[in-house]
């Protein structure tokens, strides 16, 4: 028997690696930005494209945001540089390249 294909149509789909991902949520609560509430896969309301033009950004308190949400969090005055969620002082999760339990890419580039 011979098969020739004759019409191919790939499909794919990306996601950012939070670390966050628990099975109990079944709601994805946990797969969206604390600030505008748009899922880390889509981009923030600054932006048109997600992807490596709208960052993910990841506290020493483990929490993560659009890069882009996050500044113009940290730019107003009520933020008082406290993160959004837990209201820890701000500080900006080192990158450990070569463990595998690091948070993912912080904001570097």
């Amino acid at each position: 028997m011979k098969i020739t294909v004759k019409h191919w149509h790939a499909v794919a789909q990306w996601r950012w690696d939070t670390g966050n991902s628990d099975p109990d949520d079944a709601d994805g609560e946990g797969d969206v930005c604390g600030i505008c509430r748009v899922p880390f896969e889509g981009c923030c309301p600054s932006c048109k494209m997600p992807g490596d033009d709208c960052p993910l950004i990841w506290g020493e308190c483990t929490h993560v945001f659009h890069l882009h949400c996050l500044l113009k969090w940290l730019g107003t005055v009520a933020s008082k540089q406290q993160c959004p969620m837990d209201r820890r002082t701000w500080v900006t999760a080192e990158r450990r390249v070569g463990e595998a339990s690091a948070p993912g890419p912080a904001a570097d580039s």
